[in-house]
């Protein structure tokens, strides 16, 4: 189930102009464990830190600081937070 999420690595300069990723709103969450479902896809680039997402019945997968990821409306997960995170996102 986590090939759902869909991962840019490495996102170049030149992409996120692309994307507008300046204008987006910033998260920022400490290290900490939770379950969250999406209601709308999100999509979201890290700027810092570091989770392992682990769709329910799927693999865990993590992400660092430069990936962008797409997650689809509907998903259910548990987001395990292990350096403190800091990302930009979108809905839709």
């Amino acid at each position: 189930m986590s090939s759902l999420i869909v991962v840019e690595r490495a996102l170049s300069e030149v992409r996120k102009t692309e994307l507008g990723v300046a204008r987006w709103p910033v998260w920022e969450k400490d290290v900490s464990r939770f379950p969250w479902t999406y209601d709308s896809s999100e999509t979201c680039l890290l700027v810092a830190g570091e989770v392992v997402v682990t769709p329910v019945g799927g693999e865990p997968l993590t992400l660092r600081a430069g990936d962008l990821a797409t997650f689809p409306a509907g998903m259910a997960c548990e987001w395990n937070i292990t350096r403190a995170l800091r990302k930009h996102y979108r809905f839709g």
